[in-house]
């Protein structure tokens, strides 16, 4: 049996695009289990729920007794215990390259520039697109909406809004209408703690020396995270040290108003908000217009 599953923190696309594999290797005649790496976010478990599959089980680790399939990631500090171990199979990706992985043999390996993994996976099957049931194909769709903010992100390309309108097309159903009801569901936080807060979106960097847990929360209304930004920066130094990072770093995307407020703690992160965005920084948030993707904006920008 496959073990198939994406980064940790897991988004829409990471938690979806293991399912969407695991189905497609199902015409192939292939067995296969989608795994999460940890609890979803509250818009991945609302796209589970409204295209009725369960959220996959967690899995902490894997050894030398795992064939495996990594999606959405092919960084080592995003992945479980023991993936060096583990025999990679495959890597289905549309992140940047990192160093760190390593395979018993040769692999298959397809990283594209495309906004969503759903969008690379898409492009691997060929006519065995069209065989997918219509409920895989509302989770690609879904992956798509999420990764691209329908289509307000740099990341988007033609091929990603292409394939997203095909597929409500085929689903029947109206595509910034489902795209809202996501986004509303991905601005419920009333139920996480701060913590929580910090840990749902985010990734670990390295930059100049310093290693960052870079957050994200994208949202419809920023005004809910807003009205928490003092207990969030208390918290923001507790999750540094116990993630072992030099600072965390989070963004609050406006979905809408296509632009990130960053929380200001302390002086390190205001040096690296006004060297990195160019911006001048005064008190204990920095409004950035324009900026609402991590990978194309704020990760390349990041200095120390």
């Amino acid at each position: 049996m496959i073990k198939i599953f994406g980064h940790k923190s897991p988004d829409t696309d990471a938690t979806c695009t293991p399912i969407i594999w695991a189905e497609y290797l199902k015409l192939q005649n292939a067995e296969a289990m989608p795994y999460v790496l940890g609890e979803p976010n509250t818009e991945a478990q609302f796209v589970l729920k409204r295209w009725g599959f369960e959220t996959p089980a967690i899995l902490k680790s894997v050894s030398e007794d795992d064939d495996v399939i990594v999606v959405d990631t092919n960084n080592i500090q995003e992945l479980p215990d023991g993936i060096n171990d583990a025999n990679i199979l495959q890597i289905i990706d549309h992140h940047k390259l990192v160093a760190g992985l390593e395979t018993r043999s040769p692999i298959q390996m397809t990283i594209r520039p495309l906004a969503s993994t759903a969008s690379v996976m898409s492009t691997l099957m060929g006519e065995d697109l069209a065989k997918l049931p219509k409920n895989v194909l509302g989770l690609m769709l879904s992956c798509v909406l999420s990764d691209t903010l329908e289509f307000r992100s740099p990341t988007t390309t033609e091929f990603d809004e292409g394939l997203a309108h095909g597929l409500a097309q085929r689903l029947g159903i109206d595509l910034h209408e489902y795209a809202q009801e996501m986004f509303a569901a991905k601005s419920d936080i009333s139920h996480f703690s701060d913590k929580e807060l910090l840990r749902l979106d985010s990734k670990k960097y390295e930059v100049g020396g310093k290693n960052f847990r870079v957050s994200v929360l994208e949202t419809t209304t920023p005004s809910l995270v807003l009205d928490r930004k003092d207990s969030l920066m208390i918290n923001m130094d507790t999750v540094a040290s116990e993630d072992e990072v030099d600072q965390v770093l989070l963004f609050i995307v406006d979905i809408l108003n296509e632009e990130a407020t960053a929380l200001v703690p302390n002086d390190f992160v205001k040096d690296v908000l006004a060297k990195s965005f160019d911006v001048s920084v005064d008190g204990d948030t920095v409004v950035l217009p324009g900026i609402v993707s991590r990978k194309k904006q704020i990760i390349p920008n990041l200095k120390v």
